[in-house]
């Protein structure tokens, strides 16, 4: 029998397409590789509701990472032993402080499932609300009253690298990250979150060893997952930094690069997906 590994996904920009999909391709070949037995899991940057349908469509039975591992949680196994690592309200508040002062776009708070956003803006919800999801809209500072999973920024362009520069003076508290284009927001969460942290957890519950743990990343918030899995694999899209901790590069998001490495890492009958 074949060794099962432990295949972790980050979504956007990895498994789903530009058009935010996931290609037939990938799929029929993620399917094929758990059929094989292998362990498939998403490790995102998401928050629950904006993965979950990602999570059904493969049909996965598996714990999930979101928030970047501020939240490990199991979606369909509420008995599992889930992980979540808030910002304190305090940490939070000063954080939104600082936001004021340098006068950002807008600022959004994420208690698991629960959105606040300081200022009315359709854009941002249109990005951050899904199905009936509510969104409080109002003054953060008086309407957030509990500790925070993630923060979430949207600064002007021009003032990202000031902002990265003012929060690098709360590294003891918070660690942030750098979203992709064409969004250009910073979203911070708990010090020492990160998905390799939601990884090593999933990994030591299925009793699979780092080496066979295959992590698919194209961002920096994949930097830690991709150094800590044994086969670390960068998308063909990936930042350079990314590609330069890479074990392997595939090819893009757009070209199945998920679905191409997988038959042939794993040697799976191409003929059967």
């Amino acid at each position: 029998m074949k060794e099962r590994h432990l295949i972790a996904l980050d979504l956007d920009g990895t498994l789903l397409t530009d058009e935010k999909t996931i290609s037939t391709k990938t799929k029929q070949t993620v399917l094929h590789a758990m059929d094989q037995g292998h362990v498939v899991v998403i490790a995102t940057g998401r928050p629950h509701r904006a993965s979950i349908d990602f999570y059904h469509e493969l049909g996965l039975k598996t714990p999930m990472v979101n928030f970047n591992g501020a939240l490990i949680h199991h979606p369909t196994n509420h008995q599992w032993d889930a992980l979540h690592s808030p910002l304190s309200i305090r940490t939070a508040h000063q954080i939104i402080h600082v936001c004021q002062d340098l006068g950002v776009r807008n600022i959004l708070a994420e208690v698991k499932d629960d959105v606040y956003l300081d200022q009315y803006d359709e854009e941002i919800m249109s990005i951050f609300q899904s199905k009936n999801d509510s969104i409080q809209v109002g003054r953060l500072q008086a309407n957030l009253k509990e500790d925070p999973t993630s923060i979430l920024i949207h600064p002007e362009e021009d003032k990202i690298q000031q902002l990265r520069s003012q929060l690098d003076e709360h590294a003891a508290l918070i660690d942030h990250r750098k979203w992709g284009a064409p969004y250009h927001v910073i979203e911070i969460v708990r010090s020492g979150m990160n998905k390799a942290v939601g990884l090593d957890k999933i990994s030591r519950y299925f009793h699979i060893p780092k080496e066979r743990i295959i992590a698919f990343g194209d961002e920096d918030n994949d930097l830690e997952m991709l150094d800590y899995a044994g086969v670390g694999v960068a998308m063909g899209n990936a930042i350079p930094e990314l590609k330069s901790v890479a074990n392997h590069i595939t090819l893009t998001n757009e070209e199945n690069g998920i679905g191409e490495f997988l038959a042939d890492y794993l040697k799976l009958n191409k003929e059967a997906i």
